[in-house]
This record gives structure tokens, C-alpha cells and sequence, in this order.
């Protein structure tokens, strides 16, 4: 039925072990928030929500006038809803997947190949590589969240090397010592850190295992006895041996910056850059696809050879990797995340208690709007009824259309929408 072209979602929960279990999970309170029906089982983790069409996480659609079951469907039978621009340049595919993530304990070390690689590892291994597509990602704070993102500054990644005998060892010496030479040379320095964290990752696994054992024990003495660990990032490696035991991704806190965004701050991940995600909940937005390349920090399969070759050696300073949001000129209420590719953008809609009626406006491309928070009855010409809105609804806007909203709650709306503003 092409007639009805906003419609809610309902939205598939992948049950991470990383995730946050039960009632504590911000995506466990959105499903309950958009379905008072659902059942959160208290002792599983609800660690990410997804709203788009992707094959492994396809949102049905809540509208029984609607023949088709889930967006993928509907969007295949009526591709035109996408926008014209959108439809054409991304093949009749709604080009992002956006998502909510509510994180207990660290995701692995990864990094997302670019369209190049990503064709290649697909063509080579389907098996570890499911789709042909890019992964650039945008992760907006909802709580304070914290995450490992790119390398960090090369004389912070040499004080590491010199106060941290047990990270020394697995470097080595003639890569140390390359990497300290090469300050002032841009070239040479991602030259250097390459072979760095190159001879890291391939060093056998006992070794590593001995050397992180050891720097564990010296740290956790060291905290026991009141000292000052700063020097060995000591409260984040004891954390992360805690979730992660004997795994070589806990020194790569020595390599990466660790980041920190209050709620509404964000980080763009380009291709190749190796990150992270510690702790917190966040909004995320990607272009549609699920390639991984990982590199510690998971029980999952770890391509070394492949990660050490793609990856982005450029260090800059954990400052540069916050993505900031510019307010819309044309409408005060709205705050763009808008990233440097063509895939994604993501809005936040910020209603203050004085206004009572809202319009979402039209675009000329489809998106996925989610309230966080507050309450409103919606009205569009392309929905054919109303639509209450509550914490955790999920609508799906076709191109050019607008939506209405009668703001019913006292303390006004926080609402995300993604896009993809060619």
C-alpha cells in the first residue's frame, strides 16, 4: 500500500554478550518505552537496537494496512520513497543502518575496510566479511560513553613505550627505537608506528601472554599500595584484563586515544580507523553493511595480516577525533551530525517545553526517526491515522513527507533522525 508512507517500526535486538543485561540497557527501556508488551528478561543483554532494513536485522513494519512485513520489503516494492537522488545513487537500498548500543564491557578492537578492501575480503572470505559495502560509523553520546579511537600522538605512544617495560618488550627495541627517530617526519612516524603495532600484534602468544600477566600483577600492586598508575594507564588495563584475560588487545590502550563524550558529543569513524567502544550508550549511524576487521578484545576470529595493512597510522590528539553539531539555521530545534560521507546523517531534534506543536519537515530523502524522550500524538497526510509517540517509537518518514506533532509531554522532546542528505 503506497499510500501509507509513514509508518512505525519495530525493531530488532541483537543480544550482544557486551551488551547491558536486563532493565539497565538504554535499548531494553526503548523496546519497553515503544512496546509496553515486550518482556526484558532480567538476566540478558540487550546491546544494540537496529532501525533499517539490513538482512540481519530488517524492522517490521506496525501497520496492519500494510501487506508488506518489514521496511526491507516495502522499500524493494516502492524504492521511490527513498528519493529520487538516494534511490539512483545507492541502487533502490536505503544506504544507512541506524542504531542504538548500550555497552557493559569493551567491543572488540576494529577497524572497517573501505569500499575497495571491504569488495576484496568479501570476494575472499564471505565467511568473515558478509557484504561488499563500506563501514564509516558516527557514534552520538546518549550517557557519558567512552571509547579507544585512532592513534594516539607519537610522543604519548613513545612515554608508553618508556614507562611500560612489559608493552616495550612486545614492541622491541628496533621499532621503539625507529618510532622515536621518525618524530618530525610525518611519513616516517606512520611508517614507524606501523611497524610498531604490526610487531605487537604478530608476537607469538605466549610471550605476550607472560608480559601482560606480569605488567597485570605490577599494576595491581601498585593500585593496592596507593600508587599512582596513571603511567601505565593502570584502572583501564586492570579492567580491561578483567573482561578480556590474556588478550592482546588490552596494550592497545598504549597505541589508541581513549575518549570520553557527554551526552550529545560525537566521533566519526572513517575507514581504517582502529577503535573501540569501552563503556556507555550511544546512537549510531553507518552506512549499511556489518564488515569487521578485528584486532583484540574478542573471543571472535582476528584477521592480523589484514588489519596491520589497513590500517590508518595518522596519530592527532583525542580533540580531534569529537565530532561536533552544527544547530540548522532554519530551524533552532534541530542539531546536525552531519559526517564526511555521502551515506548518513543524523539529526537531533531537541523540542523545548514551550512549544507544543512541532513539524518534522520534509526531506528529499526517507529516514528513521526515534524519541528518546517525551510524548506526542503525530499526524502526516502519508500516514492516513495518528500515531502516538512515546520514549522508544520509531517511525519511518518516506521522502518529502512531513510529520505534525502535538507535544503532549511538559518537559518537551529529544527525538534522532537519520538521513542521507545528498
Amino acid at each position: 500500500m503506497e499510500e501509507v508512507r509513514v509508518f512505525p517500526l519495530s525493531c530488532v535486538v541483537q543480544n550482544y554478550a557486551w551488551g547491558k543485561v536486563g532493565q539497565d540497557s538504554e535499548v531494553a527501556k526503548l523496546v519497553v518505552g515503544g512496546d509496553p508488551q515486550a518482556v526484558i528478561e532480567s538476566g540478558k543483554p540487550y546491546a544494540e537496537l537496529w532501525m533499517g532494513a539490513h538482512p540481519k536485522g530488517d524492522a517490521l513494519i506496525k501497520d496492519n494496512r500494510i501487506s508488506q512485513r518489514t521496511l526491507g520489503q516495502w522499500i524493494a516494492d516502492y524504492p521511490g520513497c527513498l528519493g529520487s537522488k538516494v534511490k539512483d545513487t545507492f541502487q533502490g537500498q536505503l544506504p544507512f543502518l541506524f542504531k542504538v548500543l548500550s555497552v557493559n564491557t569493551a567491543l572488540s578492537i576494529q577497524a572497517h575496510p573501505n569500499r575497495e578492501l571491504a569488495a576484496k575480503l568479501h570476494a575472499q572470505f564471505p565467511e568473515h566479511y558478509p557484504d561488499n559495502n563500506h563501514k564509516p560509523e558516527m557514534a552520538i553520546a546518549l550517557t557519558q560513553f567512552e571509547g579507544l579511537c585512532g592513534f594516539r600522538p607519537v610522543e604519548e605512544i613513545i612515554g608508553f613505550l618508556k614507562a611500560v617495560p612489559e608493552f616495550h618488550a612486545l614492541v622491541g627495541n628496533e621499532a621503539s627505537d625507529e618510532l622515536q627517530s621518525s618524530v618530525g617526519n610525518p611519513g616516517r612516524i606512520s611508517l614507524a608506528l606501523k611497524k610498531c603495532f604490526s610487531r605487537m600484534m604478530n608476537c607469538e602468544k605466549k610471550v605476550f601472554v607472560d608480559q601482560l600477566n606480569m605488567l597485570v600483577k605490577r599494576v595491581s600492586e601498585e593500585a593496592a599500595a596507593g600508587k599512582d598508575t596513571s603511567s601505565s594507564n593502570g584502572e583501564l588495563l586492570l579492567r580491561l584484563h578483567s573482561q578480556y584475560p590474556g588478550d592482546i588487545g588490552c596494550f592497545s590502550i598504549y597505541f589508541l586515544n581513549r575518549i570520553v563524550l557527554q551526552p550529545g558529543d560525537a566521533m566519526f569513524l572513517g575507514a581504517n580507523e582502529p577503535h573501540a567502544y569501552l563503556s556507555g550508550d550511544c546512537i549510531e549511524c553507518m552506512a549499511c553493511s556489518d564488515n569487521t576487521v578485528r584486532a583484540g578484545l574478542t573471543p571472535k576470529y582476528i584477521d592480523v595480516n589484514t588489519l596491520c595493512e589497513m590500517l590508518n597510522y595518522s596519530p592527532a590528539p583525542a580533540s580531534a577525533k569529537i565530532f561536533p553539531s552544527v544547530q540548522d539555521p532554519s530551524d533552532p530545534c534541530v542539531y546536525l551530525y552531519d559526517p564526511p560521507v555521502p551515506d548518513f546523517t543524523v539529526m537531533r531534534i531537541q523540542i523545548p517545553s514551550s512549544v507544543k506543536q512541532y513539524t518534522v519537515s520534509p526531506l528529499d530523502c526517507a529516514g528513521i526517526l526515534l524519541v528518546i524522550q517525551g510524548e506526542a500524538s503525530a499526524t502526516s497526510a502519508a500516514a492516513l491515522a495518528d500515531m502516538m509517540l512515546q520514549r522508544g517509537s520509531v517511525l519511518f518518514i518516506s521522502a518529502n513527507e512531513s510529520v505534525t506533532l502535538q507535544v503532549t509531554s511538559s518537559t518537551g522532546m529529544t527525538m534522532f533522525r537519520a538521513c542521507c542528505l545528498l
